[in-house]
């Protein structure tokens, strides 16, 4: 019988993890028959598979079962594809729930869901190798930070719950990210609220760490002491810039990414991909995918993921509703000689797609929306003259949606790539290829 680490037992303090904090319910034993899309275990129920956070395939547990979910797991038959989990807070943090599996099984559990998904919408087609993009670990993150007390809780939100579990250490981090955890903290109390909490947006840059805090108040509202405070720790802790909700306080160094041929100086907060190696990954799969095109539509461009990568063979359109990140995108663009061109457009394509009257000049578009999917914009697609596409997604389910649209509208799905760049999370990334 094996008991799961740090699951089941309360912590310091005597505060429980999220995971078993259910109160009520019934002893059972459960036979886990397969893992569930969002990376928790499922065992047949009476009513309905019931979900098993932290098992795995084939394990017999016993747990607590309520309201169709298990807690205070204890595993009586462990999988051989368990594996001890690198790290502290595992179990209690927000993320990272499938520490526990080994590697192999894990891709290859990724590599299905998005099989799943597009055989779901009818959609026949090989689905590539998952490519692992884990890299050096993450170069963006958002740590959360509160006051409670005379102390500072700052980490990740919890598993399940809204406290914030305080982080020492995190194993998905890019080492730059994780040297600076300790400096992290002590911005985070200098500058948390008696109540509420801030956000510390982070991004490791080739010129230092780029934070951008949320949540704290405008510099215009600060006073004289709280300004030279916040550049007093800024220049302290060596970052290359500090901004508040979006207003830049200090730049000692200008942060900068090499995107392409371009650098790029990202705006505070900017999304960028969450590896260096997973912008470069699905960066060359759609170049590879639009070479030979002549005129591009970036849809949903950002800061110039796959603009900055396609604009020295094509004309490229850059479409994004972000501003202040298509400036940065035509500032870099235009700093590189001999490209063929990039022109901007803020709009949000969610509300109000790119129509297909307007996508006729161009032979080629790209599109990478949120999670959420762009099927509005994805009919467009599909009825402009456009005879190829690169579709990018973080979420299989409406990346196969959205695919099935085009294909109805004539286009062929040519080729799928799965590449996962968030270690031990159920999210993975999605290109497709598509042509008429």
């Amino acid at each position: 019988m094996k008991r799961l680490d740090r699951s089941a037992r309360p912590r310091s303090g005597g505060r429980k993890p999220a995971a078993t904090a259910a109160t009520g319910g019934v002893d059972a034993v459960l036979d886990v028959a397969e893992m569930g899309a969002r990376g928790d275990a499922l065992a047949p129920g009476p009513d309905g598979p019931i979900y098993v956070p932290y098992a795995l395939p084939g394990e017999r547990v016993r747990a607590r079962v309520a309201g169709g979910r298990a807690t205070g797991l204890v595993v009586e038959t462990p999988s051989a594809e368990r594996v001890a989990p690198p790290c502290e807070h595992f179990t209690r943090c927000g993320g990272c729930q499938l520490q526990h599996w080994a590697d192999e099984p894990y891709l290859a559990w990724k590599r299905d869901q998005v099989v799943r998904a597009l055989a779901r919408r009818g959609l026949d087609v090989d689905v590539a190798p998952i490519v692992v993009a884990w890299g050096e670990g993450r170069r963006r993150a958002a740590f959360h930070a509160q006051r409670v007390g005379r102390t500072v809780r700052f980490g990740f939100i919890e598993r399940g719950g809204a406290r914030i579990e305080p982080i020492n250490a995190c194993p998905v981090l890019a080492p730059a990210m994780a040297e600076a955890l300790p400096r992290l903290r002590e911005l985070a109390e200098a500058f948390a609220p008696a109540r509420g909490e801030i956000t510390l947006q982070c991004l490791s840059t080739e010129t230092g760490l780029d934070v951008a805090i949320k949540g704290a108040g405008r510099p215009g509202a600060f006073d004289r002491g709280r300004l030279e405070s916040a550049a007093r720790i800024a220049d302290q802790l060596d970052l290359a810039r500090l901004a508040f909700d979006g207003e830049t306080l200090v730049a000692r160094r200008m942060p900068m990414v090499t995107i392409g041929p371009a650098r790029v100086q990202p705006p505070p907060g900017a999304f960028l991909q969450a590896t260096l190696e997973g912008e470069r990954v699905l960066g060359d799969l759609v170049r590879h995918a639009l070479i030979g095109s002549e005129r591009v539509a970036d849809l949903f461009s950002g800061v110039g993921t796959f603009a900055l990568r396609v604009c020295d063979f094509a004309e490229t359109h850059a479409v994004e509703g972000d501003m202040d990140m298509l400036t940065a995108l035509k500032r870099a663009a235009d700093a590189v000689g001999g490209l063929r061109g990039v022109t901007i457009e803020k709009r949000d394509l969610l509300r109000t797609p790119l129509a297909a009257l307007e996508l006729k000049r161009y032979d080629s578009v790209v599109f990478d929306p949120p999670r959420s999917g762009a099927k509005l914009q994805a009919e467009q697609i599909g009825a402009s003259k456009a005879r190829r596409v690169a579709a990018v997604s973080c979420d299989p389910a409406t990346f196969a949606r959205d695919v099935r649209v085009l294909v109805d509208a004539g286009f062929a799905l040519k080729a799928v790539t799965p590449v996962d760049q968030f270690r031990w999370t159920p999210h993975v990334e999605v290109v497709g290829v598509l042509e008429r």
